[in-house]
C-alpha cells in the first residue's frame, strides 16, 4: 500500500516540465519541487498530478513575489518602511550606478597613491551640512545609537570620556521610551549593549530637576529620543533640548538627542507641516552629539549619521565595533550625492517634492488618469484624501492629497487591490470605504502612464484574477 501511495508521487522532471517557465532561476524551482514532494511521502493520501502541480506553482508564485522589487507606492505615505521608506533622487541613483559598475576610490587616495580613508569627503561635507564639528555615519540609526552605547557604556577600550570607569546609567525619560518599527524597543537596545537605564518622571511629566536628581558618578550619558513617531497632548512637559544641554555641561556629562527622522531643511516650510528639528538645530542648542536616520526626511539611502563634538566622533571610530557597522561604497556614494545636492541647494529630494506637490496640480493629474482610462464596467472617481508623511516622522502631519477611487460592480475593493499587486508593474494602494484608492501625492508624475495601463487592465473584461482566480 506504502509503496503503490509512492508511485502516485510524479517525478520531478515531470513536475519540471509542467511549470514551463516560472521566470525564477532553475535551482531554486528544482528545491521548491522535491520539497513538496518530499512533504507528499507523509502518510496521507497524495493529491491528484494536477493538484500537486497547482499547489506547487502557488508556492512558487509566493516566493516570486517576495523578490524585492519596483512598485508604484499610491497610499499615501511618503515614507513607507514596507516600500523602502525614501526614493532617491536621481543624482544619487546615478552616483550608485556610476560607483557600482566600476572600481572607486572607496579607501584609496588619487593624491599621493595610498592606501587613503574611508568617505572622508563624506564626513567633511556632512559636518558642514549639519553645523556640526565632525560626523560619521554607520548602517542605520539603531546601529548609530548601539555604537555611541558600546562607546559610553559598554567594554571597549577607547572610553577616556566616561566620567568613572564603571558608568553604565544612561538617563533617560519615562515619555522618551519608545517603540520603534518591526517591534524593536529603545530600552531593549540600551540594555543589549550593556547600559543601565536610568529610568525619570512620569510618561507626561518630566522636569530638569529629575535628570539632575538622577546624575551620579555612575552616569555614562544622558539621553534624549526624539519622539518622532508619536505625540502626547495634554498634561504634558518635559525639559528643552537648552535646559538638558546646560545641565550635561555644568556636571559634565555627555549629553546625546537620536532624532531620528534626519529632517535637513524646515519642514513646516516644506508642504505646511509641523515642525522638525534639525541635527544643526539642536547642535546650536548645546547637543555633544545627535544621531538620525539617512532613508526618512533626509532622503538618502538607510544609513544612520552621527555628528557632533570632534573628540567624540573620533573616538567612536575607533571603536572596534565601529567597523562592523560601517557603510558599503553604494551607499557611501548615494548618502554623499545626496548631501552634495543640500549643500549646493538643489535639495530635489523627492519625499520634499512630494510634501511641496500642490493641490492642484495632484487634482489635474487624477482627472487626465480618470479620463484617460474610461475602460469597461470599472468606475472611476477624484475624491479628496489625507497622506501622511509616515516612517516614524511628523506624527502629527496630515498632508491634503487627491486619491482616484476605484470600483466594480463584480469585484470587491481588497479583490481590485489584489489584481494591481499581481501586474508586473505592481501598483500599491489602500482600501477605504469599500473602494479602492490611489494617493497620486505618493505617485510620481512620471508614472502616470503605468497608473492608466494598470487601470486599463482591470477594467479589460476576462482579467485574470476575475472571481473564481483570484486565490
Amino acid at each position: 500500500m506504502k509503496t503503490a501511495r509512492f508511485r502516485a508521487i510524479p517525478s520531478v522532471d515531470k513536475i519540471l516540465q509542467t511549470l514551463g517557465d516560472t521566470g525564477l532561476p532553475a535551482p531554486v524551482v528544482v528545491h521548491a519541487v522535491r520539497r513538496h514532494l518530499q512533504a507528499l511521502r507523509s502518510p496521507k493520501a497524495v493529491p491528484s498530478p494536477d493538484a500537486i502541480v497547482a499547489s506547487i506553482r502557488s508556492s512558487l508564485e509566493q516566493l516570486r513575489a517576495s523578490r524585492i522589487t519596483p512598485v508604484i507606492n499610491a497610499t499615501g505615505v511618503l515614507v513607507h518602511t514596507n516600500l523602502g521608506r525614501a526614493p532617491l533622487a536621481a543624482e544619487s541613483i546615478q552616483a550608485l550606478t556610476s560607483v557600482g559598475a566600476n572600481y572607486s576610490t572607496l579607501e584609496y587616495s588619487l593624491t599621493d597613491g595610498t592606501r587613503g580613508g574611508r568617505a572622508p569627503y563624506l564626513e567633511h561635507a556632512l559636518a558642514i551640512l549639519c553645523g556640526a564639528e565632525a560626523a560619521t555615519v554607520v548602517n542605520n540609526n539603531a546601529a548609530a545609537l548601539v555604537l555611541l552605547l558600546e562607546y559610553f557604556c559598554g567594554s571597549g577600550s577607547s572610553r577616556t570620556l566616561r566620567k568613572t570607569p564603571e558608568a553604565s546609567e544612561v538617563i533617560i525619560s519615562r515619555g522618551e521610551l519608545l517603540q520603534i518599527g518591526g517591534g524593536f524597543r529603545i530600552p531593549e537596545i540600551l540594555e543589549a549593549r550593556g547600559a543601565r537605564l536610568r529610568e525619570i518622571g512620569t510618561t507626561n511629566q518630566t522636569s530638569v530637576s529629575d535628570y539632575a536628581k538622577a546624575i551620579s558618578r555612575n552616569t555614562a550619558l544622558i539621553l534624549k529620543v526624539h519622539r518622532s513617531n508619536f505625540f502626547m497632548d495634554g498634561f504634558v512637559d518635559s525639559p528643552s533640548t537648552e535646559e538638558l544641554a546646560t545641565l550635561a555641561r555644568k556636571k559634565r556629562v555627555p549629553f546625546v538627542e537620536d532624532l531620528g527622522s534626519g529632517a535637513m531643511v524646515p519642514t513646516e516650510t516644506a508642504g505646511g507641516v509641523e515642525h522638525e528639528p534639525t541635527p544643526a538645530e539642536v547642535l546650536r542648542h548645546g547637543v555633544d552629539l545627535v544621531c538620525f536616520s539617512g532613508d526618512k526626511l533626509f532622503g538618502g539611502p538607510q544609513a544612520g549619521i552621527i555628528a557632533g563634538r570632534k573628540k567624540m566622533v573620533e573616538a567612536l571610530k575607533r571603536e572596534p565595533l565601529f567597523r562592523a557597522l560601517r557603510c558599503d561604497k553604494l551607499i557611501l556614494s548615494g548618502l554623499e550625492s545626496t548631501i552634495d545636492a543640500y549643500l549646493r541647494g538643489e535639495s530635489r529630494v523627492p519625499v520634499l517634492e512630494m510634501m511641496r506637490a500642490g493641490i492642484d496640480e495632484l487634482k489635474a493629474r487624477a482627472e487626465r488618469i480618470v479620463a484617460a482610462v474610461n475602460e469597461g464596467s470599472l468606475r472611476l472617481r477624484v475624491a479628496t484624501a489625507r497622506a501622511h508623511v509616515g516612517g516614524g516622522t511628523l506624527p502629527r502631519s496630515v498632508l491634503p492629497s487627491i486619491a482616484i477611487e476605484v470600483t466594480h460592480p463584480q469585484l470587491g475593493a481588497q479583490a481590485l487591490a489584489t489584481l494591481l499587486r499581481r501586474l508586473p508593474e505592481p501598483v500599491i494602494g489602500y482600501v477605504g470605504r469599500g473602494s479602492l484608492k490611489l494617493d497620486l501625492r505618493t505617485v510620481f508624475p512620471h508614472q502616470d502612464e503605468a497608473v492608466i495601463r494598470a487601470l486599463r487592465t482591470l477594467g479589460t473584461p476576462g482579467i485574470p484574477g476575475t472571481p473564481g482566480t483570484l486565490a
